[in-house]
């Protein structure tokens, strides 16, 4: 299974603009099972080729940028594009007052290093994307966060399993927050898996 992006799957922007309609409503669809909310504030959106593919387009198609940007948002997007043996997730903390986003980032420093799934029992530990440190030196955390969960062959197997529980969290100081996922997602998540 092709994982990365190249620049022969991009698509001219003047067909892009023609067709956005229907390619966002794909994309709308398709992420509609890829999403998980975890306690107030986070949101866990689990990434596949089609979902940057579509993400790298909307870049392009509003950045109206040139082939340089086509570069560019080739090497921003294809590292969270799944490798057959891992999960990617975009994990947004999404709180609409400013002074209450300030204050609550300001105490979930490191978070990015604290988040799981656990599968049937067994815990898969998150990794941050390495590309740009997500913690500032003060302990304030980004609002967004790349996080890859590497499986072996037995959690693959589990997770694949209909009806398989599955729970997200973080094991954070100040934001412990854990949901189960559900199994619409689960199945969907299922199939990123070479």
């Amino acid at each position: 299974m092709a994982h990365e992006i190249t620049r022969t799957d991009i698509m001219p922007m003047e067909v892009y603009a023609n067709e956005r309609a229907a390619h966002r409503a794909r994309a709308v669809a398709l992420k509609k099972h890829r999403r998980v909310e975890v306690g107030p504030f986070a949101t866990f959106y689990f990434e596949n080729r089609d979902t940057m593919w579509h993400q790298i387009h909307e870049m392009l198609f509003i950045e109206r940028g040139d082939e340089a940007q086509v570069a560019d948002e080739l090497a921003a997007y294809n590292p969270l594009v799944p490798q057959g043996r891992e999960l990617v997730a975009t994990i947004m903390f999404e709180i609409d007052d400013e002074t209450r986003r300030k204050t609550v980032l300001a105490r979930l420093g490191g978070i990015e290093e604290t988040a799981f799934l656990r599968v049937a029992g067994n815990v898969i530990r998150g990794v941050p994307e390495a590309d740009v440190d997500r913690t500032s030196a003060a302990g304030k955390a980004s609002a967004v966060q790349f996080v890859h969960f590497p499986f072996d062959d037995a959690q693959v197997a589990a997770l694949r399993a209909p009806g398989a529980e599955v729970v997200v969290g973080f094991e954070h100081a100040n934001y412990g927050h854990m949901a189960v996922m559900p199994e619409t997602v689960r199945a969907a998540l299922a199939e990123d898996f070479d």
